[in-house]
């Protein structure tokens, strides 16, 4: 599945129906979640046979596509299953309860209540919420396109305007690059973005501690100004602005260099990190955040599926600790950045752990503790390896949904 992702230019009446349209959405999710909290054991059939009674009840509901109801009973059913998946898989912590949604930004329409123009370059949308002609403006050619593969458009609010997605469902693999004869191990760290088994270190950007004056700037006019005013919403409005810009700088560099480092190598190794639990150090919480490792690693597993190359998570355990050159324990804080070993190896910490998860990669492809996984990337599934959010792959190469 592909997504592509246009800048919507619309009127001030379009904004006000696409807010209406994204308020309606939210508005079944909730009720639709209710009924299930309020009736146990019910399956899908009855959930949409709600939807179908809300649409009856309410008019405002009944404006909103069919199919953009069913996309929100949709959502409501994913988080559900969702739920109790982490329940059977006993995934320690908290296991995801369905919530109510107070916010929300987003309305989804299947294969119907839109209509792409001759000229493709606008999108118009037929339900009954008046949103009518939205021009859209981009770079992706939409007339590459079969319209019978554009299986979901959505409509996005962000910070700084409103966006149209596509999802296109087509195959995106590209014809396999030639072997390179090239293996690297990569250690991700907070003062180096990574570093290789190659001895490379690439610098660590930090685009949030870069941009942290300016966003304490625009908090403290947010914190001024009276709740409610439209001043207030304009100073939020910009300081929204200001995170986008951060977090958008952050991905596009994950990209960059997750496509530069998979096209160089036939084998790509890194560690199967649990961010989730290591963000709980409140010391260190905000530097790994600002680093974005899971964005970097869910690039390198989609350009590895893309460009044909095999990229193995390994369980991190004793990376560091271990001397990559005799194989013994040598303890070290944090604040130790040199492996020192008696065998007389001496080497920069992240350069040691990256040669340990190569070299541990290596023995695994192939072995009978590794699986291919749908993406056909090679995960380490030895003990304590923790893949149960971390696996994954996305399938786009445009802004996150």
């Amino acid at each position: 599945m592909l997504v592509m992702e246009f800048k919507a230019v619309l009127k001030k009446p379009q904004e006000l129906a696409i807010n209406e349209a994204i308020r309606t959405a939210r508005f079944v999710r909730n009720k639709v979640l209710r009924f299930w909290m309020d009736n146990r054991g019910i399956g899908k059939k009855e959930l949409y046979r709600y939807n179908t009674q809300l649409r009856d009840e309410f008019e405002f509901v009944k404006h909103l596509n069919s199919q953009a109801c069913q996309a929100s009973v949709e959502n409501v059913e994913r988080s559900i299953k969702r739920f109790f998946d982490n329940c059977k898989k006993k995934v320690p912590g908290k296991k995801g309860y369905p919530k109510f949604k107070k916010h929300s930004r987003s309305v989804e329409y299947k294969q119907s209540g839109w209509k792409l123009l001759p000229d493709k370059k606008a999108v118009k949308f037929t339900d009954k919420k008046g949103i009518g002609q939205v021009k859209l403006k981009g770079t992706w050619d939409l007339w590459l396109v079969d319209q019978k593969l554009i299986k979901r458009v959505r409509i996005v609010q962000r910070a700084d305007g409103y966006y149209v997605q596509f999802c296109v469902k087509i195959n995106n693999k590209t014809e396999p690059l030639q072997a390179t004869g090239c293996n690297v191990g990569l250690d991700v760290g907070l003062k180096e973005f990574y570093t290789d088994s190659d001895g490379y270190a690439e610098p660590n950007p930090r685009f949030y501690r870069k941009g942290e004056k300016r966003l304490k700037f625009y908090q403290r006019r947010v914190s001024r100004k009276k709740k409610g005013s439209a001043n207030r919403k304009k100073a939020i409005n910009k300081l929204g602005r200001q995170h986008l810009k951060i977090s958008r700088q952050r991905e596009e560099h994950a990209k960059r260099v997750a496509r530069c480092v998979i096209r160089s190598n036939d084998l790509v190794a890194y560690e199967d990190l649990r961010v989730k639990n290591l963000v709980k150090n409140h010391c260190l919480a905000k530097s790994i955040n600002d680093a974005g490792w899971y964005q970097f690693r869910k690039w390198l597993e989609y350009f590895g599926e893309k460009f044909g190359r095999i990229t193995v998570a390994v369980n991190p355990a004793y990376t560091s600790q271990t001397c990559s050159n005799c194989g013994a324990i040598v303890k070290k804080s944090l604040s130790t950045r040199t492996h020192v070993c008696e065998c007389g190896c001496e080497l920069d910490r992240d350069h040691n752990a990256a040669i340990n998860i190569l070299t541990r990669a290596l023995s695994t492809v192939g072995h009978t503790g590794t699986k291919i996984n749908a993406w056909g990337d090679l995960s380490s599934t030895l003990s304590g390896s923790g893949l149960i959010e971390q696996d994954g792959s996305v399938n786009q190469e445009s802004p996150g949904l």
